[in-house]
């Protein structure tokens, strides 16, 4: 006999039959009446082990409508051809990505001058406090929230680069943008960590109670400074960042992306 608790049990073994596809995706499970018969065990049990599924991030609850298998229809990144200008765009990077994977990409936007907060004003080399433009995205994916991207713009840059004050989105991108009036992102450093999410990154990206979010820093760099710092903050059960290293003539073009 099992020396889990029962809703560890309970949980344990639907846990199994949605890997196993018993409940794909989408799919709703049995009623918590249902599974208390099936189970042998009171509903309060039953809605433990339920309960232990949705705090992983498995199945989701909805008043009336009972349990529902999560869907994870993962969008991959390619990290290192993100922002290379050499790659060929329409538009932005995050636009041609989408467009390419086959998605429909979509995006609210938002310019204002803020002061700088500690940790971006650490890797742009300025004083916490001092002004810095802040051009923030939030962005979706076949209309499901997908990311948002707060970049700060040191104050300095503006004197060289004024669109980037402007309400408005620039088509071709910053970086681009940036690089036509001679300010060259040459590198970058990318930090990349994950945590809970606060309740204001789990409003705008709807996530589920138990879903991680994804918080990838790229600090991008002139030939003699940081130009920028943007930190992009990604549901954890929908995306999935790749990177390409070195010589890779050797990597199949059918192996797992």
């Amino acid at each position: 006999m099992s020396k889990q608790p029962k809703y560890r049990q309970v949980a344990d073994a639907l846990r199994r039959e949605i890997d196993n596809g018993t409940y794909p995706p989408g799919s709703r499970l049995p009623s918590e009446s249902e599974l208390s018969a099936r189970f042998d065990a009171s509903r309060n049990t039953v809605r433990s082990g339920l309960g232990l599924l949705v705090s992983q991030g498995l199945i989701s609850s909805s008043q009336g409508l009972g349990y529902e298998v999560a869907k994870h229809e993962v969008f991959e990144l390619n990290a290192s051809r993100f922002e290379n200008l050499t790659f060929p765009q329409n538009g932005d990077a995050y636009s041609t990505d989408v467009t390419n994977a086959g998605r429909r990409p979509s995006q609210t936007f938002r310019v204002e001058l803020q002061p700088a907060p500690a940790y971006q004003a650490g890797r742009l080399r300025v004083d916490a406090g001092s002004t810095t433009v802040l051009r923030f995205c939030h962005r979706f994916v076949d209309d499901v929230p997908w990311s948002t991207q707060a970049t700060h713009y040191p104050e300095w840059l503006l004197r060289q680069g004024p669109r980037l004050a402007e309400p408005g989105d620039i088509a071709e991108g910053t970086t681009r943008y940036l690089a036509s009036l001679g300010v060259e992102q040459i590198g970058y450093f990318d930090e990349i960590a994950t945590r809970m999410p606060t309740p204001e990154e789990a409003r705008l990206l709807e996530v589920g109670a138990g879903v991680p979010v994804l918080l990838w820093t790229r600090t991008g760099y002139s030939k003699d400074r940081p130009i920028r710092c943007t930190v992009t903050t990604f549901r954890g059960d929908l995306n999935r960042m790749n990177y390409e290293i070195g010589d890779l003539s050797a990597r199949g073009e059918d192996e797992p992306q």
